[in-house]
């Protein structure tokens, strides 16, 4: 068996980055990304990037930092709205943005790792999202053509692994990372435990092995909150009146 288990980020990425690839990035806002792997990435100087990701981070911390490091050429996504440096180098015209509802994202994304080239939807009919699109009648609806997602890279974060690579995401956390770890020519994965083969329930493991080529356990997980709602302890709500 292939020796899947690196010993940090920078191991784990070593010979897979180049000038000008795709990458694609889990995460859900900062909820389930792989924090050390952006962070090496960064380090490397990678530039001319094309990123699929739901989102570009926020200012200063994930995928905010290669785009204040001027790494990413591109993005692909679905929101982009916690980050005002994303804003203005696409508004400036530095930043190239491929905008995508969220669902249709989700389902390029999983079409690109099933192996199925394009599909048709209704959403985005009649909207800008069509412009440039195949728009094909099927049953008297009109559909949108739309190209599956693959990349040269998933990065991928999840919460445990054994050493063959299977792994287990926690929650919320789970969000576009099962679907990237399939669609990637290479899938490099960061969890917080790695576990011995045997120890993961068959029955409950989200992304079989097969899919993952690397895996590490991050050194640091900051899992950042983007915007903290609180109130003030003891104050009473509707359901506590």
């Amino acid at each position: 068996m292939v020796d899947k288990v690196q010993t940090d980020a920078v191991e784990a990425l070593s010979g897979l980055l180049f000038d000008g690839m795709t990458i694609m990035a889990g995460g859900f806002g900062l909820c389930g990304i792989p924090e050390n792997l952006i962070a090496a990435i960064r380090e490397t100087g990678v530039k001319d990037l094309t990123v699929v990701s739901n989102n570009c981070g926020v200012d200063g911390f994930g995928l905010g930092i290669l785009l204040e490091n001027r790494q990413i050429r591109k993005m692909i996504s679905s929101y982009v709205g916690e980050n005002k440096l994303f804003e203005q180098l696409y508004l400036s015209g530095e930043l190239e943005l491929e905008f995508n509802p969220q669902g249709t994202l989700a389902e390029r994304i999983r079409a690109g790792g099933a192996g199925i080239p394009a599909f048709f939807t209704k959403t985005g009919v009649g909207t800008l999202v069509a412009e440039g699109k195949e728009v094909r009648e099927f049953d008297g609806e009109l559909y949108v053509m739309e190209r599956g997602l693959t990349a040269d890279l998933a990065i991928v974060k999840a919460w445990k692994a054994d050493a063959e690579g299977n792994l287990v995401y926690r929650k919320t956390a789970r969000n576009f990372n099962p679907m990237m770890a399939t669609a990637g020519k290479a899938t490099v994965v960061e969890v917080e435990d790695i576990v011995a083969i045997g120890a993961l329930d068959k029955d409950n493991i989200h992304t079989p092995g097969i899919y993952v080529d690397r895996v590490l356990k991050g050194a640091t997980f900051e899992k950042r909150i983007e915007r903290v709602t609180t109130r003030p302890r003891g104050q009473k709500t509707e359901e506590t009146v």
